[in-house]
């Protein structure tokens, strides 16, 4: 009889989204216990123990965390979950980013301070909360306004005068988690995404990720390639950005999901930087499809305190996307590459072609991930237009 305990995973979140991660975790033998509102979503089911709870929560979930006698905390893809796996980690001595780390990397607010600080390169930035006054803002257009808490494009918007400038601060105010709105300069380029894992304050860059989306205004996600078209020169002084930015905001352990854009002249502004494993399916299936990296993995070992497997420094071999739903004409591509490559297919969600408004990425139809030996290959099967502006 082996008596040997059985290591005990908490992760932060059941959507399909997380569900690479309670799989992986189950794959190798670890108990996995999933905490999330209940929702009917996958990971409920495909949990070892789920239990309804917040992941907003998180005094409740530690108190439970302690009753398990969890071994490491983790999620990918979500800000607000890694809050909490910070501050449960935190407080059990569990191997994960400091506290104040992640409210940089989570507040854009913070994070646009911690950059101005340090020199890194990032959008002129504007924290607008209650008491702040339209007559009193000093911004050249276009500007970008947003909530200083949130991701997958939600409450964005995109001005190029100051007509509709207030509906679009209380737009990020009601998407956001605080008061306070971020009026920002318009960064110029195509952008781009870093996916990096980190040990001991030491960043591993796995892959170069490239961004389609609607435009205007809310900047959706539509699609994601791996390797991203992108000079090697300018790439080399991409990592150098993201890396020395990394280490301002205090990143020692775990993924990492760094946005930028590129303009023209090859000058770089970042986005904004979490200290999380990205969304829309980049780090938990393009990276290894592209690279051969097990990055879920590597989380998993990260939470636990073990030194991940080193990668291959920017080791792409081949090509990978993500194509999201938003029409009749999205599925069609599908259908179309069915019929001509069925075997570049790795994965399609299920699709819901229903007439409701897509505003943020929650909202879109359905997906489907796609890969091959050249990323040049993929094209065709990607929207058309990758915004510059």
């Amino acid at each position: 009889m082996n008596d040997q305990k059985r290591i005990k995973l908490a992760i932060i979140g059941a959507s399909s989204f997380q569900n690479p991660l309670i799989l992986k975790a189950k794959e190798r033998g670890i108990e996995t216990h999933v905490f999330a509102w209940e929702n009917g979503d996958i990971g409920e089911r495909t949990a070892d123990y789920f239990y309804p709870i917040s992941i907003t929560d998180k005094d409740a979930i530690l108190d439970q965390c302690r009753q398990i006698g969890i071994d490491g905390v983790a999620s990918i893809g979500s800000d607000l979950a890694n809050i909490t796996v910070a501050y449960v980690a935190n407080a059990l001595d569990l191997c994960s980013n400091s506290i104040e780390c992640v409210a940089r990397s989570t507040d854009k607010s913070k994070m646009r301070r911690c950059f101005e600080e340090h020199g890194d390169p990032s959008p002129r930035s504007i924290p607008f909360g209650v008491d702040s006054h339209i007559n009193d803002l000093d911004v050249g257009y276009p500007i970008i306004v947003k909530p200083s808490d949130r991701s997958g494009s939600r409450g964005i918007s995109f001005l190029s005068s100051e007509k509709g400038l207030m509906d679009a601060i209380e737009h990020a105010r009601d998407e956001g988690f605080s008061d306070t709105v971020l009026i920002e300069e318009f960064a110029q380029g195509r952008e781009f995404s870093i996916e990096s894992i980190t040990w001991q304050g030491h960043h591993s860059i796995l892959a170069l990720t490239e961004k389609f989306t609607t435009g205007a205004p809310g900047y959706i996600e539509t699609a994601h390639l791996e390797p991203g078209r992108l000079d090697m020169g300018i790439r080399t002084k991409v990592y150098e950005v993201v890396e020395s930015a990394l280490d301002h905001l205090g990143v020692e352990y775990g993924a990492s999901h760094s946005e930028v854009k590129v303009a023209d002249d090859g000058s770089i502004k970042i986005i904004e930087i979490g200290s999380r494993m990205g969304g829309d399916c980049i780090g938990s299936d393009l990276v290894q499809l592209s690279t051969g990296y097990d990055f879920v993995n590597a989380v998993i070992d990260v939470a636990l305190g073990v030194e991940p497997e080193c990668p291959i420094p920017q080791c792409q071999s081949r090509g990978a996307a993500v194509r999201f739903i938003f029409s009749e004409k999205d599925v069609d591509i599908l259908d179309a590459l069915k019929n001509e490559h069925q075997n570049w297919i790795k994965y399609e969600s299920e699709i819901n072609l229903s007439e409701h408004e897509i505003t943020d990425s929650s909202s879109r139809l359905g997906f489907f991930i796609f890969s091959t030996d050249d990323a040049i290959d993929l094209i065709q099967y990607l929207p058309n237009s990758n915004s510059t502006t």
